[in-house]
């Protein structure tokens, strides 16, 4: 059995901030998502699959405009001349009470499931029952409850009376990322006995277990800011007896997100700045499947320019002659991050103030149990815990707190 598990498309979905640097760029966001729902409506198709599994937030808000609303409905009825069936649930931005105009014209194909307690549906292949899909959408539950309850292989197959092979939930959850949104376990959900569990919420792909995954977040159809970048699409399933899930991502994306840093040290001048942000935009959209893209760009390195990067006003006119070079991409913030160049050796050896700094610095970074136990205590205080990428980099992390602190001082000596 093979299907597509999307969600979180977020039809309407408006782009207030970049609004405000580029009404162009606005639009073209505006119609991408309705484009990337299309692109998972022709997955459908083009993979012949079973059937489509939405798994809330279809919509941006509970009221989408007509545009939305006929767009979505023309998606379900292409895939209704292929026979291929649709099951959707209500997410927190469409809440299922909202769906009553939409559920009207949705074509014979399309099952709304219900929020307020799990609901069954059995599909047939061939005229035999081949799978039973659970489901619920989002719900504000009270505290302690599971969303999940109810939802089991036995209570889908008791549903329907019969043994059918395969066994799929459906939820609208936050599950340990998004506690606070209609809140299950990993564990609640492997104890269910279902052969996959299709999630929405969370807009980042995420399989578990990885090499036969049973609980999935198929993330959204396409980035809408600079927090949803990299590839976005919907997930190709398999299921197969006897066999491990195989999970496919199929990218839908129409406009790529990127934060990019640029080195500079090498840069003799501003125009050699603006030829390597250039080539890492190219660098960047050669890895992702799409032509446009909008970029957050941090200018790193050491570098004798840094007091020019430095300036505002100079970098807004970089940006605005980097958007001009080429028409697919967009800088929508170019950040400064640079040092000056300086020769921290021959610093740390002297008897000046920066001397004493970087000395006391470098004394302390060499015992790195003792920074790793304050980095824990000061996340720890902050209900966190510290990120691999944290640990295993404390070496490259006491580089850039030399070079951040250094600056700090030569811009208050400056000042």
């Amino acid at each position: 059995m093979t299907f597509i598990h999307s969600g979180d498309i977020h039809l309407g979905a408006p782009f207030r901030g970049l609004r405000a640097l580029s009404p162009a760029w606005a639009d073209r966001l505006a119609t991408a998502i309705p484009d990337a729902y299309d692109c998972v409506i022709q997955a459908c198709i083009d993979h012949d699959v079973d059937f489509l599994l939405l798994a809330g937030d279809v919509f941006d808000t509970d009221k989408p405009s007509y545009a939305h609303y006929r767009r979505f409905v023309a998606g379900l009825k292409r895939l209704e001349k292929r026979d291929i069936p649709v099951y959707i649930i209500a997410g927190n931005h469409d809440p299922y009470s909202n769906w009553h105009d939409v559920e009207r014209d949705l074509p014979s194909n399309a099952h709304l499931l219900p929020s307020d307690k799990p609901s069954f549906v059995l599909f047939e292949k061939d005229g035999t029952p081949s799978a039973v899909v659970a489901a619920r959408g989002f719900s504000t539950l009270p505290q302690g409850e599971d969303i999940s309850a109810g939802m089991t292989r036995a209570a889908a197959l008791e549903a329907y009376g019969c043994d059918a092979p395969f066994c799929i939930g459906m939820l609208h959850t936050g599950l340990w990322m998004d506690p606070y949104k209609a809140p299950t376990s990993e564990k609640a959900l492997m104890a269910a006995g279902m052969d996959y569990w299709a999630l929405g919420h969370i807009h980042q792909c995420f399989l578990t277990p990885e090499r036969n995954p049973k609980i999935a977040f198929c993330g959204c159809a396409q980035g809408r800011d600079i927090k949803e970048t990299g590839v976005r699409g919907c997930l190709k399933v398999t299921l197969e007896k006897g066999m491990p899930n195989k999970v496919e991502l199929i990218p839908t994306l129409q406009v790529d997100w990127e934060k990019l840093d640029v080195d500079v040290s090498s840069c003799v001048g501003l125009d050699a700045v603006l030829q390597a942000c250039v080539r890492a935009m190219f660098d960047k959209n050669a890895e992702v499947p799409c032509e446009e893209m909008v970029a957050r760009i941090t200018l790193v390195g050491a570098t004798h320019l840094h007091a020019e990067l430095s300036d505002a006003a100079t970098r807004e006119a970089l940006r605005c002659e980097l958007n001009e070079s080429y028409p697919s991409f967009y800088c929508d913030a170019l950040l400064c991050a640079t040092s000056p160049v300086r020769d921290k050796e021959k610093l740390a050896l002297s008897n000046t103030f920066e001397g004493t700094v970087l000395r006391r610095m470098r004394e302390d970074a060499s015992d790195a149990r003792s920074q790793l136990a304050y980095l824990q205590e000061e996340f720890s205080r902050r209900g966190l815990s510290v990120p691999r990428v944290v640990a295993e980099g404390l070496s490259a992390l006491s580089e850039r707190a030399e070079d951040r602190l250094l600056s700090m001082i030569a811009d208050r000596e400056h000042r």
